[in-house]
């Protein structure tokens, strides 16, 4: 079995394993790189990683239209549900819920949340266990570099991280590089990055030692294996 990879820019992700649909931070509405609209996107379940705008982004309005079950931290479903989104599945970190198509874990991430000042709760990294597929995916949220990604490399193993690289407000590529290399998947995706000036930065510049980089535009697509 396969997973179809879609990056949506940004942070986005719709993952597809024939069977179950999987989006995780839809930020499309005010994304100056993506190229699909929300009315474009059919997801079962959607998973947070923290509750910026700019990673909760369309969820409750695709929430609604899809019926998608969410998945994120306490505070930031206690919000969506006051947004009138009916299937929520909340947890926090060091957690992991079951669900149709594996599991979602929640992992530490160094950030912030808040959504108009209002505090979400913890930032988080994901693990998503796709069982059909026989693939985990780590995605970092928006994280600083910290040494306890050694540890879910070691207890997830993942095959595929998507990984943050816009510095500033997030790692840059030089301690992405290292973030993957203490991860020790197959292949690195860079993420939160050449959305807006402030985080500009060349993928090419992600260089881990132990994992290959493949690098995709808004909208395009890769399939695992592949």
């Amino acid at each position: 079995m396969s997973l179809e990879i879609t990056y949506l820019g940004h942070s986005g992700f719709l993952f597809d394993d024939g069977k179950h649909r999987v989006l995780v931070d839809p930020f499309l509405t005010g994304n100056p790189v993506a190229v699909q609209k929300p009315g474009d996107i059919h997801a079962d379940f959607i998973a947070l990683t923290h509750g910026h705008a700019d990673h909760v982004g369309d969820t409750v309005a695709i929430a609604k239209r899809c019926d998608a079950t969410v998945y994120g931290v306490f505070e930031l479903c206690n919000f969506l549900e006051e947004q009138g989104v009916a299937k929520l599945e909340p947890g926090n970190p060091g957690g992991r819920i079951y669900t149709p198509f594996g599991y979602v874990s929640f992992v530490p991430a160094f950030h912030s949340s808040s959504y108009e000042g209002r505090y979400m709760g913890q930032p988080t990294g994901l693990v998503l266990n796709f069982k059909q597929a026989g693939v985990k995916v780590y995605h970092t949220g928006d994280t600083a570099l910290y040494s306890d990604m050694k540890l879910i490399g070691e207890m997830a193993q993942p095959q595929v991280m998507c990984v943050c690289i816009g510095d500033r407000f997030t790692m840059g590529p030089n301690l992405a590089s290292i973030a993957v290399d203490y991860v020790n998947p197959q292949v690195a995706i860079p993420i939160h990055y050449n959305t807006w000036p402030l985080i500009e930065q060349n993928p090419a510049e992600l260089k881990p030692k132990s994992a290959k980089v493949r690098s995709l535009k808004p909208g395009e697509s890769m399939v695992w294996p592949g």
